[in-house]
């Protein structure tokens, strides 16, 4: 069983893709960049917008009735290692011991030329 995950609280999909997928025992939340879902705005900073991309993912979590508690595995996107410390800094803000597992990659380009995309995993 394959069920569309969307919520109006997180940026709408801007492709041929889902917000997330809800397997039954799996929830798939597809990369989170820091757009404000209300403004379409995008925040200053790798501080604001890991923030902003970390409140997407919750909102999609919440709509799949789950919380940050539910995420097993996150991979971070960052424009540049060199802003490791900061996001990891907001990351460790919303994440609590038994902390998920995590890749984090820098990459050439982000859509709209974003400094963080998040994608996350989380079991019922």
């Amino acid at each position: 069983m394959k069920k569309v995950i969307a919520t109006t609280a997180a940026p709408g999909a801007i492709g041929p893709y889902s917000q997330a997928i809800d397997t039954g025992s799996m929830v798939f939340i597809s990369g989170q960049i820091p757009v404000n879902p209300a403004t379409g705005e995008i925040p200053e900073g790798i501080k604001a917008q890991a923030a902003q991309s970390l409140a997407n993912v919750k909102a999609i979590l919440a709509e799949a009735g789950l919380t940050v508690d539910n995420v097993v595995k996150t991979t971070v996107f960052l424009a540049d290692m060199s802003m490791f410390a900061d996001m990891n800094e907001v990351y460790a803000q919303t994440f609590t011991a038994p902390f998920p597992a995590r890749s984090a990659v820098a990459v050439r380009e982000l859509p709209k030329q974003v400094l963080v995309e998040i994608e996350v995993i989380a079991v019922r």
